[in-house]
């Protein structure tokens, strides 16, 4: 058998081709986009050899189509639809773990891509018809070529339209949800879908922030689609175990999806080639009583089996939590000669501005009182750039904090103040969400400066950096403040122990590489003990 990879298809005119002569029409729901890229198509049918060498390489379980979808239009191209394909064996547990359970009439892959999950299913499920959605035109002919070429057309339908308000038809029984979410963060969500994810929530007794990110938007029109005894599972980035946007999945679990497990993978295990991300397979079962849900955390992904494992946790104990990731780890005891970070330091992050543009100025650019002008760290770039010691201030900017009481300025400061407020009332900073919040808007409320500051989002791991210009810090940061006043040596071994040995395998990693440390997990970290260090010195 020719490797996929040996098939030639180098460009997406050579993909449109390739998937018509494998069958793509014969699959039900063919859609005006879909018949504009074929009608358009330049390139010339493939060989028989080569269209031969693709049925085989599909009949052996590979994804050729989908392979070159990939390496056609890389990440970076894909990321703003969230196209993220999903490596076979994650497919094969997902689909080990369904086939286990009853018996689905119908099986919906809500962002289907080349049909990898609904490839599978239905081979997996032979009684089950199979419907596909799947909005980018070209993946929709890759997974209807897909479909064909494995035999599955007179059973199976792509649609070619958003999950959210597709039409799937009539379901006829139970359904099954399975598949990979398209990961797409907020800032590119349509405020039209925005609206649609706040009243459809709210149509169902629950609350949707327009911060969520488009995996969020799929669970809850999942949820609103599903009927009891219907099922699925959904793998995700795993963000919404934590965030507040987040919460509006947990919800939904605990409540009309009947969540049964979720099974976090470690970016470490790299579950996608092409993202680095902390995974999580959720399971669910629509209707189910509430109950314990399993959680469980993998380092690899060969340990996902059929997604059987796990460890109850009480359906009480996670309405209260206001955080999942942390339940599904277990408690780690801490070596011989460490500490906790939280037994010697609170961890704050910084102040939010609300709006950097007008409350953080570079020297000279404000006409205000110096006692209002405060030199601190406002990008990470500046803890990186710094190393052990911030030590200089000159390069930094200014953040304006004024008091809530303008009072205690004298009439001179007073008058200067004033004017530079009409200029941000004029810029609207005065009607924001922070600045609404507050009790005075004009007051930014920076935290004291902290002894030692941390970055705690990036792709790499947090750089930690002893404060010793005094710099204050805004929410790009956090300040590490000891809990009683330590030696100047005790926090100069600190800083280098936490250097030394915090890595991006203690944090939680998002979608995009990121990974990020709140501030009660970095409190959680075991360190050297500074203090053993200093008598064993």
């Amino acid at each position: 058998m020719t490797a996929p990879h040996e098939i030639a298809i180098p460009d997406e005119a050579a993909l449109v081709a390739a998937a018509v002569a494998l069958g793509a029409a014969e699959v039900p729901g063919w859609s005006d986009e879909e018949d504009a890229l074929a009608r358009a198509c330049p390139a010339p049918a493939p060989s028989r050899g080569a269209t031969a060498a693709l049925r085989a390489a599909i009949a052996a379980g590979d994804d050729p189509l989908g392979e070159a979808f990939c390496r056609l239009r890389g990440p970076e191209r894909r990321r703003p639809d969230g196209a993220t394909y999903t490596p076979a064996p994650i497919v094969e547990s997902m689909v080990r773990w369904a086939a286990a359970g009853a018996r689905p009439e119908r099986v919906v892959d809500p962002g289907a891509g080349s049909g990898r999950f609904a490839v599978a299913a239905a081979r997996a499920m032979p009684r089950a018809r199979v419907v596909a959605v799947e909005r980018d035109p070209l993946a929709a002919l890759a997974c209807r070529a897909h479909l064909a070429a494995a035999g599955l057309a007179g059973r199976a339908r792509v649609v070619a339209a958003d999950y959210r308000t597709a039409d799937l038809g009539d379901a006829g029984g139970r359904t099954l949800f399975l598949g990979n979410p398209p990961y797409v963060r907020h800032h590119q969500i349509p405020a039209g879908w925005k609206e649609w994810l706040a009243l459809t929530a709210r149509a169902h007794g629950l609350e949707a922030s327009r911060l969520a990110g488009l995996h969020v938007h799929f669970f809850l029109a999942t949820a609103v689609r599903g009927r009891p005894g219907d099922g699925g599972a959904f793998i995700t980035s795993s963000e919404w175990l934590d965030t507040n946007y987040g919460r509006l999945v947990r919800e939904l679990l605990l409540g009309p999806l009947g969540g049964e497990a979720v099974h976090v993978v470690e970016p470490t295990a790299t579950p996608f080639e092409d993202a680095a991300v902390t995974a999580a397979i959720t399971c669910f079962h629509v209707g189910r009583r509430r109950g314990p849900l399993r959680l469980r955390r993998v380092a690899s992904v060969g340990e996902l089996g059929a997604l059987t494992g796990g460890v109850p946790v009480a359906a009480e104990r996670l309405a209260e939590a206001r955080r999942w990731s942390p339940l599904t780890r277990a408690a780690r005891a801490v070596p011989p000669g460490h500490v906790e970070l939280g037994d010697l330091c609170r961890v704050h992050r910084g102040a939010v501005t609300g709006r950097n543009a007008t409350w953080v100025v570079r020297p000279g650019q404000a006409d205000l009182p110096e006692a209002v002008l405060f030199p601190a760290v406002t990008r990470a770039r500046e803890i990186f750039d710094a190393g052990p010691r911030l030590e200089r201030t000159d390069h930094l900017r200014l953040v304006v904090d004024l008091p809530a009481d303008l009072d205690r300025l004298d009439a001179a400061e007073r008058r200067r103040v004033e004017r530079f407020l009409r200029r941000a009332r004029r810029d609207g900073a005065h009607d924001g969400y922070i600045a609404r919040a507050r009790r005075a808007w004009w007051s930014v409320g920076l935290r004291s400066a902290a002894p030692i500051l941390a970055t705690y989002m990036a792709r790499r791991p947090p750089a930690f950096t002893r404060n010793l210009a005094g710099a204050r810090h805004i929410n790009i940061a956090h300040g590490l403040y000891p809990r009683v006043e330590l030696p100047d040596e005790v926090v100069e071994r600190l800083v280098a122990a936490l250097r030394r040995t915090v890595s991006v395998e203690d944090g939680r990693t998002y979608a995009g590489g990121l990974t990020k440390f709140e501030p009660r997990e970095m409190e959680r970290l075991a360190i050297p003990d500074p203090f053993a260090l200093e008598h064993a010195a």
